[in-house]
């Protein structure tokens, strides 16, 4: 995949965040997400808050909503299984939760580690009632993100979307 390529779809992404008002974006630094955190963080409009642990990113969208804001997480799959004991408030509050979640443990993948919870992430996230949606190819990131954000906002619901690894790009070991 081209890297201009890589841009656009990041890029549909961010612009799917500002028609839907996104103001604040929780993170754990990632490399999957790190130009879509440069361009929120770039942003006079939005607040970019690095985490220390995903779970925080519940606790900050759940503020965010009370305060009168919208918020979107960015996360690794890795850090789905952090969240998992969180998720019980947004389905016992019901407010909106939207996360983006880079996939690792898929195509292309060279560390065994991020398999396990790769492969139960989506299965996981279901089972604490998250609606899951996957984009595969560039061209559907920025639709694919912005029909989770309506769902989540109009309905209170959680949503996940997978960016999945060979839409992102299979990192690479490096000795």
């Amino acid at each position: 995949m081209a890297a201009t390529a890589v841009a656009d779809w990041r890029a549909s992404i961010f612009a799917a965040f500002k028609s839907a008002d996104i103001r604040q974006i929780g993170y754990v630094p990632d490399a999957g997400h790190t130009l879509l955190i440069q361009q929120c963080g770039a942003d006079p409009d939005i607040t970019a808050v690095s985490l220390t642990t995903e779970e925080e990113g519940v606790a900050l969208a759940a503020g965010a909503w009370l305060g009168g804001q919208r918020c979107a997480l960015l996360m690794q799959s890795s850090g789905v299984g952090n969240c998992i004991n969180m998720l019980s408030l947004a389905k016992s509050c019901r407010f909106p939760l939207v996360m983006l979640v880079t996939m690792r443990g898929e195509w292309g993948e060279f560390n065994p580690w991020q398999v396990p919870m790769g492969h139960a992430t989506p299965a996981v996230l279901e089972a604490m009632d998250v609606l899951v949606y996957r984009v595969d190819a560039a061209a559907d990131a920025g639709d694919t993100v912005a029909a989770a954000l309506d769902i989540a906002f109009n309905g209170g619901l959680a949503t996940a979307v997978l960016l999945s690894q060979r839409l992102i790009g299979a990192k690479k070991w490096v000795k």
